[in-house]
C-alpha cells in the first residue's frame, strides 16, 4: 500500500491573516493605511473623471468601466470601514480612561480619609 505526502498547506492565507491583525491593531499602522488607502482613493477618482475618461467609456469598455469604478468604490470602502474602526477603538479607550479616573477619584474620596489632602 503506497503512502501519500502530507497535504501541504497554502500558506498565504495564515500570513495574510496576520498582518491584516497587526495593520489593525496597531494604531500607527492603521492610521498610515488609511492615509495611503484615502490618497489612492482620491487619486483614482479624479484620474477617472479626466485623464482616464476616454478610456473609461462604458460604451465601448463596459468590463473597463465597471472593474476600474468598483476597484475605486472598494478603496472607498477601506477607508470608511477603517475610520470608523478607529473611532471605536478611540471611544472604547476613552471609556476605560473614564472608568479608570472614576475609580481613582472615588478611592481618594472615601470616608476613611481625610478631606482635602491626597493619598499619596
Amino acid at each position: 500500500m503506497e503512502t501519500r505526502p502530507p497535504k501541504k498547506s497554502f500558506w498565504m492565507v495564515p500570513f495574510t491573516v496576520q498582518v491584516t491583525r497587526g495593520l489593525l491593531r496597531d494604531e500607527r499602522s492603521r492610521r498610515k493605511t488609511m492615509g495611503i488607502s484615502l490618497l489612492i482613493a482620491v487619486i483614482t477618482l479624479v484620474a477617472g473623471l479626466t485623464v482616464l475618461r476616454s478610456w473609461l467609456t462604458p460604451h465601448e469598455h463596459p468590463w473597463r468601466f465597471i472593474l476600474f469604478w468598483f476597484a475605486c468604490a472598494w478603496e472607498t470602502l477601506l477607508v470608511l470601514l477603517l475610520a470608523l474602526l478607529d473611532l471605536l477603538l478611540i471611544r472604547a479607550k476613552a471609556r476605560t480612561a473614564r472608568k479608570a479616573f472614576r475609580e481613582e477619584f472615588s478611592k481618594r474620596t472615601t470616608p476613611g480619609s481625610s478631606s482635602g489632602q491626597r493619598d499619596e
